[in-house]
């Protein structure tokens, strides 16, 4: 599929918001359009090393290795940077590809996209639209209702189960990517 058809797809059925190809993710700390903003030495403390990595270099952990590739629990994935909600549990699937794949986004403005050449082909990256913390890419072959798979790393996402005393909503306890380091 040539990347004007793949581009195609993914802008026909959700809107999409581009970014300059070549910036390193969460770039826009440094740009008037980010919402939410760290600084460096305090996303270092605050985060693990492979989720600094995954988030704010465009990293990737190892597949089949990410604490939530075979996670079953119910509640919301947030990003592991900034705390935005991105996935709820009722849209992740098991893709077989090692990472945690999501079919839909809790709202289409929690995600920017961007076009991403590395490697020598295209793909589109998916980046936390408030702090542009890298996620992974989308890609067209998911299930029905969207077709689309959010394949993301475990290490950009943090959990918020169900309170089953809430109807629904999200008790405060949270989980870490990894352990050792404090999420937002």
């Amino acid at each position: 599929m040539s990347a004007f058809n793949l581009l195609h797809l993914v802008t026909k059925s959700q809107p999409v918001a581009l970014r300059a190809c070549g910036l390193p993710s969460g770039s826009c700390r440094d740009k008037k359009d980010c919402k939410v903003v760290f600084s460096q030495e305090e996303l270092r403390k605050r985060l693990t090393p492979l989720q600094y990595h995954v988030t704010q270099e465009k990293g990737t952990e190892s597949a089949f290795e990410g604490e939530y590739t075979h996670h079953k629990a119910q509640g919301i994935y947030k990003c592991v940077v900034c705390g935005t909600p991105l996935f709820k549990s009722e849209t992740k699937f098991d893709s077989n590809s090692g990472w945690p794949s999501f079919y839909d986004v809790i709202s289409p403005n929690a995600i920017t996209f961007t076009d991403d050449f590395s490697y020598g082909m295209h793909r589109i990256e998916t980046s936390c639209s408030q702090c542009g913390a890298h996620l992974g890419h989308i890609f067209d072959d998911g299930p029905r209702p969207t077709g689309k798979r959010y394949c993301t790393n475990s290490a950009s996402l943090s959990f918020k189960p169900v309170d089953k005393n809430n109807a629904g909503e999200g008790s405060g306890n949270t989980h870490p990517a990894q352990t050792g380091k404090a999420e937002l």
